[in-house]
């Protein structure tokens, strides 16, 4: 068998090990996920058909969070069966050497990072916008209508319009319809754009206030304007996505702009490093995955190994999330607190590795 046959060979055994791995990751937690919200089953006119719908739409932002572990879990499975059946003893006798089988596997990875991206742009943005928009709608009696590029939505004997959201999470062309009990029009407001504080207010900018009063308009033109929704804080996610479910070049353009505003953006660029930093996560899941993988035969049995290097992925994804949350109470510098865990990772991968062949 050539050497090109070879590379494809590992390159297809990881890769299914990876789709079955990820399947089973995202399907265990997509079932939890569905048991939590049965508990809302009830309120509103929310039904286990909404819950299943919502988990159903969430599925793809799961997915996402489950690759890294999974590119672990997928190369440990993998070079376990490929160790088991002896064909890693016969790559070997053919010249084909572990660190080979690593850069093979480590290739596989930029694929699966450009279709995550391609996932995270343009399918999980939607896909958690319309699962948060039905969730929302059938907990509370709100009543909205919201497309790709535009929202609706009413109460207090109010309509609320926004044309558009630059960044996919900033309100822009805002128009506001206020009717008396008769259903007159009374006011009309029109912004163009808002910031949406966290008590649900909006902070409308460059407004046109026209009040109407026995058919005669008032016509006030304001920098600013505060206006108090009849949509709640909760309900507000109807409107904006969180920084996990934006996508990754509107995050990008969105970190900016608040950067030039002299704003805070430190949630937003940590999740922009986050999502910057995923390749070189999944590079260093499968460096971690090798010194268990080929460890001398008088080690510990094979399902030891890949238990200890399971475990220390595991270590690895709540210490990512750790180091999070310390970026925030910190105010580290999101860029090193993303790339510092994986870049650990592969050192400890490398020194377990040179150690087991010293």
């Amino acid at each position: 068998m050539s050497g090109q046959l070879l590379d494809r060979y590992v390159q297809v055994a990881a890769f299914k090990a990876y789709v079955l791995v990820v399947t089973g990751l995202t399907a265990l937690f997509s079932l939890l996920a569905f048991v939590e919200q049965l508990g809302f089953v009830g309120q509103g006119h929310y039904r286990v058909s909404d819950a299943l719908v919502y988990v159903l739409l969430s599925a793809p932002y799961r997915l996402l969070q489950m690759t890294p572990m999974s590119m672990l879990l997928g190369s440990l499975l993998a070079l376990g069966l490929l160790g088991r059946n002896s064909e890693l003893i016969a790559m070997r006798s053919m010249g084909f050497s572990e660190g080979r089988v690593i850069r093979r596997i480590v290739v596989l990875a930029l694929p699966i990072a450009i279709m995550l991206f391609l996932l995270a742009e343009f399918v999980i943005p939607t896909a958690q916008r319309l699962a948060q928009e039905r969730r929302s709608s059938a907990l509370t009696s709100l009543t909205t209508l919201r497309s790709a590029d535009s929202f609706w939505a009413q109460g207090n004997n109010q309509y609320l319009n926004v044309q558009r959201f630059l960044y996919g999470n900033v309100p822009r062309d805002i128009d506001i319809y206020a009717f008396d009990d008769d259903g007159n029009l009374t006011s009309f407001i029109h912004a163009e754009s808002a910031d949406i504080k966290p008590d649900g207010n909006w902070l409308l900018t460059d407004v046109i206030k026209k009040r109407i009063h026995a058919s005669q308009f008032k016509t006030q033109h304001l920098a600013s304007l505060s206006w108090h929704s009849f949509i709640s804080a909760k309900q507000t996610r109807l409107l904006i996505l969180p920084p996990e479910s934006m996508p990754p070049i509107a995050l990008y353009r969105y970190v900016r702009a608040l950067k030039a505003r002299h704003q805070q953006a430190t949630r937003y660029d940590q999740e922009l490093w986050a999502k910057l930093s995923m390749p070189l996560s999944m590079v260093a899941m499968i460096m971690i995955a090798a010194p268990f993988a080929f460890g001398p035969p008088r080690a510990e049995s094979l399902g030891r190994q890949i238990t200890i290097g399971a475990v220390i992925g595991i270590v690895f994804t709540f210490a990512q999330q750790i180091t999070g949350q310390l970026d925030l109470l910190l105010d580290l510098n999101p860029a090193a607190a993303a790339v510092a865990p994986p870049l650990l990772l592969m050192a400890l991968a490398l020194t377990l590795f040179h150690r087991s062949y010293r």
